[in-house]
């Protein structure tokens, strides 16, 4: 099923070779803690999960954020990637291979938006506790505290204050498009793994995230 699935993440970037040079060249406000949101034109033909996700998050602005990534800069310079993808699961890689796994079926652009907590003072104490993660698979179920994380989800769980407190907001999750409608595919899935459409129950997605008044815009890359 996984096979099946995992063109569902392949939504979104351009050609590796230019944007390595403007991810570490020409972005040097890119910090540890950083957010990397991959937008894509809500007109975009996706296939699958990102169009029920398009269906249920979008806010009916020009672009649809339909992934987030946790970014890691080495004093050597390289940028790091920690996400979590049907493709590999909750991983640490370079930059580069987002950009390769997320590529636009029509050859276009996607979008490519750098957020920061505006006090981004635990910034490195939230990547140590993302690091954490590493090598759970993705969360399919959508469910917290499963041993398992989606994109955001690893956000949500991280990013906490000094406190303990989580930073962003899980609200009650909806997997309805805007009339009201389960989607197909949502049906589908969550029939596949046997269980009911988790409407309702508190999680998160990018485009909601991206919403935060918590973030501010850094860069696009």
């Amino acid at each position: 099923m996984k096979k099946a699935l995992l063109f569902a993440f392949t939504v979104a970037a351009a050609a590796m070779s230019v944007l390595s040079c403007r991810s570490t060249a020409e972005s040097p406000r890119i910090q540890t803690g950083d957010l990397l949101f991959v937008g894509i034109p809500m007109d975009y033909d996706a296939e699958n999960m990102s169009r029920a996700i398009a269906e249920a998050t979008s806010t009916g602005g020009e672009i649809n954020y339909i992934h987030t990534a946790v970014l890691e800069v080495d004093e050597s310079g390289p940028v790091w990637v920690i996400d979590a993808t049907l493709a590999h699961g909750v991983d640490r890689h370079p930059l580069d291979t987002l950009f390769k796994d997320f590529t636009l079926n029509n050859g276009g652009r996607a979008t490519f938006k750098v957020m920061r907590l505006k006090d981004d003072s635990g910034a490195a104490r939230h990547v140590e506790q993302c690091k954490a993660l590493l090598g759970e698979e993705y969360d399919l179920y959508f469910l917290p505290g499963n041993g398992r994380h989606y994109c955001t989800e690893i956000v949500y769980d991280c990013y906490l204050d000094k406190d303990g407190r989580h930073i962003f907001d899980a609200p009650p999750m909806n997997f309805k498009n805007k009339a009201g409608e389960m989607p197909e595919y949502w049906t589908w899935l969550f029939g596949q793994l046997g269980r009911s459409v988790p409407q309702g129950v508190p999680g998160t997605n990018p485009q909601g995230m991206f919403a935060s008044p918590k973030l501010h815009h850094v860069t696009d890359l």
